[in-house]
């Protein structure tokens, strides 16, 4: 044998391992002597998945089984408990080519984008004027939380009586400070404001609090240096806080699109989906469709095709937001 296969074998802390225990170090190794991981000789305790248990109930009760009924109304005609008929896909094209899904589709789509546009970069504004230390920073925290401290219902009736041109504050000075006619109740054009400016009002403090806590976890160096280097508050935002609040953004706006896409609470108390079908969104008309005229098996499958865009959706959304920041 040649000096070479003497002193084979795995070389640890400087020192060579004769070729004799090489076989050794290759059976510990694994059976087919690929370097990796020596198995874990202690013993396995799987009770902690029971600990686990209570939520997967809790998932299957309000969650599974919900959407397996929806499943089933969806391709049945329900004339009553013991009296239904299977029909397939039916109720599914029924819905697909309704006018009025499709136009409060539109709406919807309309709403989240405008909100997107207003809420996200007035939520940045906000949260870059917010100060960085001091007393004054637990105020501003608690005085911009305070709106998403307020029920939904409640933002839709304080909103109601608010924008009222004859007993609300916010109507009346509409009315008499800046000399319009705003009626809300009346004109299509009012109410789509008023409720986008509800949702503004509601909701901008999410992302400014999310923005807030991405302009926090920025070092300090790097505002020194850029203090250093001369560069203004516009260079520092776009060169240092913009990139780093890519991935805090990336989920406020998912978080801010779902919730749009999906509101009900607070245009159906303010407006109801009027005046006519103005502020009628998918989610109002959905409820109209299964509660107003108890059609459960277009419901279904209204509710299915509602669910399916909303994932849609949001995996495009994260698709194109993840990979723009590689």
């Amino acid at each position: 044998m040649s000096d070479r296969t003497a002193v084979a074998g795995s070389q640890a802390d400087g020192e060579v391992v004769p070729a004799a225990a090489a076989p050794a170090a290759a059976e510990a190794d694994g059976a087919d002597g690929a370097a990796g991981p020596r198995a874990d000789p202690r013993p396995r305790n799987n009770r902690a998945w029971l600990l686990v248990l209570p939520v997967v109930v809790s998932v299957a009760f309000t969650a599974v089984i919900p959407l397996m009924t929806v499943v089933n109304f969806s391709v049945q005609d329900v004339f009553s408990p013991v009296d239904r008929v299977f029909v397939g896909l039916d109720w599914f094209r029924q819905i697909a080519r309704d006018p009025e899904v499709r136009a409060a589709l539109v709406r919807t789509l309309l709403f989240s984008a405008q909100v997107l546009l207003v809420e996200v970069p007035l939520g940045v504004a906000i949260a870059v004027c917010m100060p960085r230390r001091g007393f004054w920073v637990s105020v501003a925290l608690v005085l911009v939380a305070l709106p998403l401290l307020i029920p939904w219902n409640v933002v839709g009736t304080i909103w109601q009586i608010f924008a009222r041109g004859d007993i609300g504050l916010g109507g009346w000075a509409v009315n008499n400070l800046l000399h319009v006619n705003f009626n809300y109740t009346l004109d299509s054009a009012d109410a789509w404001i008023t409720v986008l400016v509800m949702d503004v009002w509601h909701w901008t403090p999410l992302v400014a609090l999310l923005a807030y806590a991405g302009l926090r976890s920025i070092p300090e160096p790097y505002f020194q240096a850029a203090q250093i280097d001369g560069a203004s508050a516009w260079a520092t935002f776009r060169h240092i806080q913009l990139p780093r609040l890519r991935g805090v953004l990336t989920i406020a706006i998912l978080l801010r699109f779902m919730d749009s896409f999906m509101i009900y609470t607070e245009p159906f108390v303010v407006t109801g989906g009027g005046p006519g079908n103005a502020t009628s969104f998918l989610s109002i008309l959905l409820s109209k469709i299964a509660v107003g005229q108890f059609d459960l098996g277009p419901a279904g499958a209204f509710s299915l095709l509602y669910f399916l865009l909303v994932q849609i959706a949001c995996y495009v959304f994260f698709t194109v937001l993840t990979r723009s920041g590689r």
